[in-house]
């Protein structure tokens, strides 16, 4: 980065904390004029990489550091700033943080940054009471120090966290249980490190199973046998839904950190292959569908693709199995770039780079299940692939950090299929027409921006049954909002929404944030299930709603039930229907 730049970088930041001084402002939402707190909360998330086994680099001319001040420092870049800056501090969706930048500024300017945050988004990190006054001057020193390098992660590694603890010749060989299996839902319980297995039938809990911690997603095998979970910790779990009580079969850890995990779906080879994108090291892997056995291990580490610059950090975001060709299709973040990996041959890998923008972040497939639209988020775009073609086929903008999950598709009365994208960073909620063969004046335009109840929405949802979009806001500042769901008519979307207290039915005692986060249809389309996710040491609950009514039929407690946040039901994660 160029010497102007970060220049023009600090005089912004550092204007606009005089600004806020001027007033007497230090609101959390007020010291960064143009971005949400919801995109700050959104950047703020932890990087659970391990620590100890990274290599310190202590550089001369930087502030003396103690060993302990070292590791202190070391804990909380990780915990609050790698997210968005990277494991090595090369810049990510953040500014670049290394000692050629950070060294001459000083101890004293970087503490403004800490401090105050910046316009661009930063989080006031010292002014919101996150990090002391002495942490914060812990941290300005530390990043004048090359950062730590976390370790390589290669098959030796892999395969010493490989455990199959049912081989699959002694697993069932037909279904153990009564359960519906197709209508089970998987519960990520984040901070216990689990998942809930819940019927969706009875609303029983079938068990809580052990997996990494904050599971990001769970994608089911073809056959609906097998349930893949991935950690933020990088570590895979298989669980077969057949036992009489479902169960881990087998795990493998990817790396140190990781967000995503499919399994292969084209005729011929279903169940046969799993994958798997790790944030570090920068890489996907490839492994045996019935057991993780890890087979092959492909980097992402690349060329940029606007500025084409290196990157040694391209974290792989999400991964869809295409419906069109023996394909896996992988979002590489940093670059910009969709990979379409066929795994007809792995020893002989054949892999389609498709340039596109970034951030690549997620995504989910049109109506027919050969587009695939996801969003690049910080260059506010949509980008869709043709998965048949293999091809680029447009990029459509949108407004601050479109936030899909895998996004809706409904039939808008004007403009026939759609696909919908909420956002973190405004209460817009975009529909983008996706029928080139009938519509094609309108396929891959936004055709309608709808205004829902505010910023800090994570997830959109509706069901081909429904006649309703349900938009949630889990990380709007506003309770009152992100306790609640706003739900809109499919077949009058100009009415606007209704807002609907899934908090307040949820019926929980004493504190906690209470955030209505992930809508979830069970099979039948008729049910919608809401996590109502409070603290670790606070009451959580599953809500769900009668879909028709929008009235109140079920609320799940259990202790157990610790931080419930995403909810994946078997048939429609199966299926692709959202």
């Amino acid at each position: 980065m160029k010497k102007s730049r970060i220049n023009r970088w600090v005089r912004v930041a550092v204007a606009g904390v005089l600004a806020c001084a001027a007033v007497g402002v230090y609101a959390k939402s007020a010291d960064h004029p143009g971005t949400p707190e919801s995109e700050m909360r959104y950047k703020g998330a932890a990087v659970p990489t391990e620590l100890e086994a990274s290599k310190d680099v202590v550089t001369p001319g930087a502030p003396p550091l103690s060993e302990a001040e070292f590791a202190k420092a070391k804990q909380i870049y990780f915990e609050r700033c790698a997210g968005c800056h990277g494991v090595l501090r090369k810049g990510a969706t953040g500014k670049a943080l290394t000692p050629d930048i950070t060294l001459g500024k000083g101890t004293d300017y970087l503490k403004v940054f800490i401090d105050y945050g910046s316009p661009a988004g930063m989080p006031n990190w010292g002014t919101s009471g996150d990090l002391s006054a002495d942490e914060v001057t812990l941290m300005a020193k530390y990043l004048q120090h090359e950062p730590p390098i976390p370790p390589e992660f290669g098959m030796k590694e892999m395969k010493e966290t490989w455990k199959v603890l049912v081989s699959p010749e002694k697993r069932p060989k037909k279904k153990m249980n009564k359960y519906n299996v197709e209508n089970i839902f998987s519960v990520t319980l984040r901070d216990a490190g689990q998942v809930a297995l819940i019927d969706g039938d009875t609303k029983e809990i079938i068990n809580i199973v052990d997996t990494g911690y904050a599971v990001h997603i769970s994608r089911f095998s073809t056959s609906g046998r097998y349930l893949l979970v991935i950690g933020r910790d990088a570590r895979i779990n298989m669980i077969d839904l057949w036992m009489k009580k479902p169960d881990n079969v087998a795990e493998l850890k990817i790396g140190l950190e990781a967000r995503s995990v499919e399994t292969s779906k084209y005729k011929g080879y279903e169940d046969k292959y799993a994958i798997g994108g790790a944030y570090w090291p920068p890489q996907y892997v490839i492994m045996d569908g019935a057991t993780l056995e890890p087979l092959k291990i492909v980097s992402t580490r690349g060329y940029t693709v606007d500025t084409q610059e290196y990157h040694p950090e391209p974290r792989v975001a999400a991964i869809v199995a295409s419906h069109e060709h023996p394909e896996f299709i992988v979002n590489v973040k940093e670059t910009g770039k969709v990979l379409m990996v066929n795994y007809e041959d792995i020893d002989n890998l054949k892999v389609t780079t498709i340039g596109t923008a970034r951030y690549l972040h997620d995504g989910g497939w049109d109506s027919t299940h050969r587009y695939f639209l996801t969003a690049a988020n910080k260059s506010n775009k949509v980008v869709v692939i043709d998965s048949k073609n293999d091809t680029l086929t447009a990029m459509v903008d949108v407004t601050e950090i479109p936030h899909p999950g895998r996004g809706a598709n409904i039939a808008d009365p004007k403009y026939g299929p759609v696909w919908i994208t909420s956002a973190l960073g405004n209460e817009n909620v975009t529909a983008i027409a996706t029928d080139p063969a009938s519509n094609p004046e309108h396929a891959w335009k936004v055709v309608r921006t709808l205004k829902g109840m505010g910023g800090g929405s994570l997830f959109v949802k509706t069901h081909p049954h429904s006649k309703n979009l349900w938009v949630d806001a889990p990380l709007n500042p506003d309770t009152k909002i992100s306790q609640s769901v706003a739900v809109f008519d499919v077949g009058n979307l100009d009415k606007g929404f209704e807002v609907l207290p899934i908090a307040e039915w949820a019926g929980i005692k004493g504190e906690g944030p209470k955030r209505v986060v992930q809508p979830e249809y069970n099979k039948a389309g008729d049910e919608v299930w809401f996590s109502v996710w409070s603290g670790k040491e606070e009451e959580s609950a599953i809500v769900i709603v009668d879909d028709k009514t929008r009235k109140l039929k079920k609320v799940i407690k259990d202790k157990r039930l610790i931080t419930p946040t995403g909810k994946f039901n078997v048939y429609n994660t199966m299926h692709d229907i959202y």
